[in-house]
């Protein structure tokens, strides 16, 4: 498997390790006084002290999607555990879990949160993995 790496924006390192650690559940890396590595879900995401940047949303099957945005796609067991496991930390969902596309090849779960910093995430779990790809 090739891992990615990602580098974002957070205007808290406190806040962001709390997030990323705690309510996400992933192990920190490598740091400084200006940056922290995580293992986000066998990637690579690197958290950067700068300032925050401003929303934009996009329109997708009847949701105001945030752009940019990065996450995973989960299989849907690993998708629902994560959906709870943010439930239960009292972080609010932008967009809470819910089933786009349904009937369709693309057929989905998404939900979509922002970190402290403001940084859209999306995790999403395919009915049919093999679909990924597919177009409607």
């Amino acid at each position: 498997m090739a891992a990615f790496h990602l580098a974002i924006p957070v205007d808290d390192l406190a806040a962001a390790r709390d997030f990323y650690g705690a309510t996400m559940g992933c192990t920190e890396g490598r740091s400084s006084e200006t940056w922290v590595d995580f293992d986000f879900f066998g990637h690579q995401l690197v958290v950067h002290q700068a300032p925050r940047a401003a929303v934009i949303r996009n329109a997708v099957d009847g949701d105001a999607v945030p752009v940019p945005h990065f996450g995973l796609v989960l299989d849907w067991a690993d998708w629902e555990a994560l959906g709870a496991r943010i439930s239960a930390s009292g972080v609010a969902f932008e967009l809470p879990p819910h089933v786009r596309w349904e009937g369709l090849p693309g057929e989905q779960g998404t939900f979509f949160l922002f970190d402290p910093a403001g940084n859209a995430l999306e995790f999403k779990a395919m009915r049919n993995p093999a679909n990924l790809f597919a177009k409607q």
